[in-house]
């Protein structure tokens, strides 16, 4: 089994549990109504209304302290909520014990330490601890091999974690969330240390998850990216939901620009129409 197997049947436990059932697209996998978290005496997010569907990738973009990454935390069942609901699959994330929500969550922080030289494979393999004990635990080495070719990482799945660039951490971190199998993903701005190239990988990546039935939630900064790839964006300003809708519908001129204190140009590609996003600049 491996050291990996044996930690996750002691953290989980070998005890059947219910495992996640089919989800049909457009089923609502996690949603925040008037959802109200304090963060050190002040208040975060401040009354916010937000849905995850199956089979969509939902981007939450916004000035920094926006309240993006509370957010999802708040929707990753990770942090509790101040006032308003969470609810996850259904069910209010308070009452999801750990290792039922494992099943059905997965959660991507914005970095990734590890305080022990673990290869890349068991990294990425940790991801399967949720399913220690259960029937799809026989599909473990399949799926570990799939994530990790998805995210590009099998080149180095013998190197220690420790020893790699920011950026292939950040892959490989991606990696376990992809090997976890759940029906909802939280990516907690999964592009930031990446070059262009593996920025529009892990973008496809999610385009991919979604169209396979998953919804996917990730925080991002570059609105390009937002655009060119999210069904919908979310965007927050002082913790308040600004917009909410399609890229094509909510990336306009005037709101960008109030939202991030910033004149900003939105115009349509000239190939595919979807927006480009430029701040305005004096001409030289």
């Amino acid at each position: 089994m491996g050291m990996i197997g044996t930690v996750s049947r002691r953290i989980f436990g070998v005890r059947d549990r219910v495992l996640p059932g089919p989800v049909a697209p457009g089923d609502v996998l996690a949603e925040a109504a008037d959802l109200r978290v304090r963060l050190g005496g002040a208040e975060v997010l401040k009354g916010v209304d937000v849905r995850a569907r199956a089979g969509e990738v939902l981007a939450l973009v916004g000035p920094n302290g926006a309240g993006k990454s509370t957010l999802l935390a708040a929707l990753a069942a990770d942090l509790p909520a101040d006032g308003g609901t969470v609810t996850v699959c259904g069910r209010p994330a308070p009452d999801w014990p750990a290792r039922e929500l494992a099943l059905r969550r997965a959660v991507l922080p914005q970095s990734a330490t590890l305080s022990f030289p673990f290869p890349v494979e068991d990294v990425v393999r940790m991801g399967r601890a949720p399913w220690a004990g259960t029937r799809r635990e026989d599909c473990d080495d399949r799926i570990v091999r799939e994530a990790m070719a998805a995210t590009e990482v099998g080149a180095f799945a013998a190197r220690p974690f420790s020893a790699l660039s920011g950026g292939e951490r950040a892959r490989v971190a991606l990696a376990r969330v992809l090997a976890q199998r759940t029906p909802l993903l939280l990516l907690d701005e999964p592009t930031a240390a990446l070059d262009l190239r593996h920025q529009e990988l892990v973008l496809r990546v999610c385009r991919q998850r979604a169209a396979a039935g998953d919804a996917v939630v990730v925080v991002l900064h570059d609105l390009g990216l937002a655009a060119a790839y999210a069904d919908r964006a979310v965007v927050l300003d002082g913790g308040l939901v600004a917009a909410d809708g399609a890229p094509g519908d909510v990336f306009e001129d005037k709101l960008l620009s109030d939202v991030y204190r910033q004149p900003i140009e939105v115009f349509p590609h000239p190939r595919t129409g979807a927006p480009l996003i430029a701040p305005l600049r004096d001409a030289r």
